[in-house]
């Protein structure tokens, strides 16, 4: 069966609340053994904390950066995906790209694909008088891109920690059909009690959807202790499942007919002041910025038909929206591709003609 066949509106979500220490393959074995605890309890779709892999700090991430998808944390995941068959959002971890550092998550699917990759957006740089002073930008660099992947129930958004806090991002997911948002995150002992549920109802009630924000144990021996409390809320701003501060694993249905009634009794999404305001997708709306300017994207063609007896032996087509040559790939996928860290490549049909 086709991983992304259509499999109902209910599925349950899984998130590991794990205890990370300074071992990086003690870390790597602890999550693989609590995917496939999450699994056996019924899990499709699981997922990690923030730097599952690694002590959360500036002075951690350049020295436990990998690169994605060959390094071992990547490999893990991916190993974890197949032999649980499961969906599998691997959290965060510090990654190396040309000589940058990035806070990145991946995401991989039953056969062991790997189906999104997100650099954190919004780094987490703060200065609290008395409380806490943080700067991430010290060590990383910021992500470009909004990530989504689909899934046999709905489409899922995936954040980073601080970009929860930033409305616009979640509104913009919520436009690209996403019914689950996810966001791996490490919130401390100063703004987790403050902020965490809170803004995790916001987002969910803002938009009509699931929430789901998973983070490292508590561990207080920590040079940067984490707040713990991994919760997920439903679409009506309810708690509907939420972790202590130390190591479990937490369990939610997602019910999708639910949804769907949240935003049939209260259809903002229906009500909306387009003439007065609204949020815009910029890598989506600024067509100057695409190699090819003859595929509108608010084109009213939906399909694009071919012939396979007008084919040739090969064709390659595009997947990345890039191509000069759109819907043919040009060969620059890779250059296209690298901006945004994904591995999109083209889709390449043969056939032997006689």
């Amino acid at each position: 069966m086709n991983c992304l066949e259509k499999m109902g509106s209910k599925f349950r979500l899984a998130l590991i609340q794990l205890s990370v220490g300074a071992n990086k393959s003690d870390n790597l074995t602890r999550a693989a053994n609590k995917v496939a605890e999450a699994v056996g309890k019924g899990a499709n779709i699981v997922s990690l904390p923030e730097c599952f892999n690694s002590p959360y700090g500036t002075q951690y991430f350049k020295e436990y950066s990998e690169p994605v998808p060959s390094g071992p944390s990547s490999q893990a995941l991916k190993e974890a995906a197949l032999k649980n068959k499961v969906y599998l959002i691997g959290g965060s971890i510090p990654e190396c790209h040309e000589g940058k550092f990035y806070n990145t998550s991946t995401v991989w699917c039953p056969e062991g694909h790997l189906v999104a990759t997100h650099r954190k957006i919004h780094l987490f740089d703060i200065d609290i008088p008395g409380k806490m002073t943080f700067k991430e930008s010290d060590a990383l660099n910021p992500g470009n891109c909004f990530t989504t992947f689909p899934t046999p129930w709905c489409e899922v958004g995936v954040g980073i920690c601080y970009d929860i806090r930033f409305a616009e991002l979640a509104q913009v997911y919520a436009q690209k059909g996403c019914k689950l948002l996810v966001y791996p995150g490490a919130f401390n002992m100063t703004t987790g009690p403050a902020h965490w549920e809170l803004l995790s109802r916001a987002r969910a009630v803002d938009n009509q959807v699931y929430v789901a924000t998973p983070s490292p144990a508590r561990d207080t021996e920590a040079s940067y202790v984490a707040w713990g409390h991994s919760s997920v809320v439903s679409p009506w701003g309810e708690v509907i499942s939420k972790a202590s501060e130390k190591e479990e694993i937490i369990i939610a249905d997602i019910d999708l007919e639910f949804l769907e009634g949240v935003r049939n009794q209260v259809p903002i999404g229906f009500q909306k002041r387009n003439d007065l305001y609204q949020v815009v997708d910029k890598l989506e709306a600024d067509v100057s910025k695409r190699v090819n300017n003859e595929y509108k994207l608010d084109s009213k063609k939906v399909a694009e038909t071919f012939s396979v007896d007008d084919l040739g032996n090969k064709t390659v087509f595009c997947r990345c929206w890039k191509s000069a040559k759109f819907p043919y790939c040009d060969g620059a996928h890779g250059k296209h591709n690298k901006a945004c860290g994904d591995n999109l490549g083209p889709l390449i049909v043969t056939q032997n003609k006689q």
